[in-house]
C-alpha cells in the first residue's frame, strides 16, 4: 500500500489553516485509516478534534487500560461518519501485526513516545506523537533518525505553533519588527499542578496491564498516583514540569524567533516547599536556554503566587522597543515610548463546534489549535513537507529541557554539540543522555 499518496488536495492555494472538513472530504482519494495509542485524556482531545476536521476511519484503538480502550471505542462511534466502532486491544505491537493504518496518534505517558513512534514509522505510517517526543536525549535522537529513514510525516503535539493568536501575535509583533533587539526572553509556570499526595501501594486492577504500562521504564510500587494522569509526579515516566510545560513555552519562543539548538544549559532547584509528597519531581526550579544573541529563561514554581496573575503560565520577550507577553489565552504587546498596544485572545469556534461547549475535560481555548495543528498535518502528508512541529522541532526542544533536568541534577553548566550529540568535555554528562531500560526492552538507536 502507498502511504504517500492517499490524501490528494485538489488546489494548490488550499492551505492547512483555512481547510474545513468539507475541503478534506473532497480532496481526499480513499479514507484514511486511523488508529491511536493512549485514547485517554490528551488522546481524545486530539483524536476528536482530527474527526471533527477530516473525514478519516478510526479503525484502531489501543490502551493498557481495557476499560479506557473501550470507552474510548464508543466514544469513536458516535463521532465518526460511519458510526463503526473500532476494534480495540491492549498491546499495541498486537494491534500493528493485526490491522493496517495510515496515520496513527501516540498520546501514551512519555515514557513509551519513542518506541512506539519508532514501531510506527518503521511500518509506513506517519505519526502524531504528543510532547515531549522522548524522556532522553538518544531516543529523541533515534525517533528522528527513523523518521527520515522511513521518509514519515511526523507531528508533535506542541500546539502552540498553530494558536490563531499566537500566529497573531507573531505576525504582527515579531515579524513586523515592532520588538526591535531583542535581549532576553523569560518562559515561566505557576499552576499548582504538582501532585502532593502520599497514598498506599494498591493492588493493580485486573483492567490495567501494569507491566506493559510501565514498559522500558522502572516499576515502581503502584499507588493511585500511577494511573490515570498523575504518572507525571514521577520522573521515572516523564521530564517533571520542565518537560510537560517548559517544552511548550520554550518551543514557542524558538518558534517564534527562530532558535535552534542552545549552546549551554544550566539549572538549579529542587524539591524545596512540598516536601510530603511520593512525587519526586521539583516544586521549584530556574534553567537558563543561552542563544547566540540572548538568553531563554524558565521558571516553576508549584507553589506560591504568580507574579502576574494574568499570565501564570506563559513567556515574556524583551524587546529595546517593547514587550509582549503570550500565553494560550491570550498576548499583549506594549510598546516602551508611547504608540499602539497590541492584543489577542484564544479563537473559539462554538458555531463550527458545538460540541466543543460541552465535551468532558476539554481544555476549549486549545481546541481551535490542536485543529490547526491537524489540519497542517494532513497538509504535510499530502505535500511530504516537514510539518510545523516536526520530529526535528520536538526533539531540540525536548531535548534541551531534559539536558536542563540533567545540569541541575550535576550541579553544573552543560555546553552542549548538536552535530556530534554530546556535552562537550563532559563523559559523565553525556552517559546520561541515555537511560537505563527495563528488560526485556531495548534502547531505541540513532542508525
Amino acid at each position: 500500500m502507498d502511504r504517500r499518496t492517499f490524501l490528494q488536495t485538489t488546489g494548490a492555494g488550499l492551505t492547512a489553516m483555512s481547510m474545513s472538513h468539507g475541503a478534506w472530504a473532497a480532496a481526499a482519494s480513499r479514507t484514511p485509516r486511523v488508529g491511536i495509542i493512549g485514547p485517554g485524556w490528551y488522546g481524545k482531545v486530539d483524536l476528536f478534534r482530527l474527526l471533527q476536521v477530516a473525514p478519516v476511519e478510526v479503525v484502531g484503538v489501543c490502551d493498557v487500560d481495557k476499560q479506557m480502550a473501550d470507552s474510548a471505542a464508543d466514544m469513536v462511534a458516535e463521532r465518526q461518519a460511519s458510526k463503526k466502532k473500532p476494534r480495540t486491544w491492549q498491546d499495541y505491537l498486537q494491534m500493528l501485526n493485526d490491522e493496517q493504518f495510515d496515520i496513527m496518534l501516540i498520546d501514551t505517558p512519555d515514557h513509551w513516545h519513542a518506541l512506539q513512534m519508532i514501531d510506527c514509522v518503521n511500518k509506513g505510517m506517519d505519526v502524531w506523537v504528543q510532547k515531549p517526543v522522548s524522556v532522553d536525549v538518544i531516543e529523541g535522537q533515534s525517533m528522528l533518525t527513523a523518521a527520515r529513514r522511513n521518509n514519515r510525516v511526523v507531528q508533535v503535539g506542541m500546539q502552540r505553533r498553530s494558536t490563531p493568536h499566537l500566529i497573531d501575535a507573531k505576525n504582527r509583533v515579531v515579524d513586523a519588527g515592532l520588538l526591535g533587539d531583542i535581549g532576553m526572553v523569560e518562559c515561566y509556570c505557576y499552576y499548582h499542578m504538582r501532585a502532593n499526595r502520599n497514598p498506599p501501594e494498591i493492588a493493580v486492577p485486573e483492567y490495567f496491564d501494569y507491566d506493559l504500562w510501565a514498559g522500558p521504564a522502572p516499576k515502581l510500587p503502584y499507588t493511585e498516583m500511577i494511573h490515570p494522569r498523575s504518572w507525571r509526579a514521577f520522573m521515572e515516566y516523564g521530564n517533571g514540569i520542565l518537560g510537560d510545560m517548559c517544552v511548550h513555552m520554550y518551543d514557542m519562543v524558538r518558534w517564534m524567533l527562530k532558535l535552534g539548538w542552545p549552546s549551554t544549559i544550566s539549572s538549579s532547584g529542587g524539591i524545596l516547599v512540598q516536601t510530603n509528597s511520593a512525587a519526586n519531581i521539583t516544586d521549584t526550579q530556574i534553567a537558563t536556554f543561552q542563544h547566540p544573541d540572548f538568553p531563554v529563561t524558565w521558571q516553576h514554581r508549584s507553589w506560591g503566587d504568580a507574579p502576574d496573575k494574568e499570565y501564570p503560565w506563559g513567556a515574556t520577550i524583551y524587546g529595546e522597543k517593547g514587550t509582549l507577553k503570550l500565553s494560550v489565552n491570550k498576548y499583549e504587546f506594549v510598546p516602551r515610548n508611547g504608540g499602539e498596544k497590541l492584543t489577542g485572545s484564544a479563537l473559539f469556534e462554538y458555531d463550527k463546534y458545538p460540541e466543543d461547549e460541552t465535551e468532558k475535560d476539554l481544555e476549549r481555548h486549545v481546541a481551535s489549535a490542536v485543529r490547526g495543528h491537524m489540519l497542517n498535518f494532513l497538509s504535510c502528508i499530502e505535500s511530504r513537507e516537514k510539518p510545523v512541529a516536526d520530529i526535528e522541532e520536538g526533539h531540540i526542544s525536548a531535548a534541551s529541557c531534559i539536558m536542563a533536568n540533567m545540569a541541575m541534577k550535576l550541579g553544573r553548566t552543560l555546553r552542549w554539540d548538536p552535530a556530534t550529540h554530546t556535552v562537550v568535555g563532559d563523559a559523565e554528562a553525556t552517559s546520561m543522555l541515555r537511560r537505563k531500560y527495563r528488560d526485556p526492552w531495548v534502547h531505541p538507536e540513532p542508525v
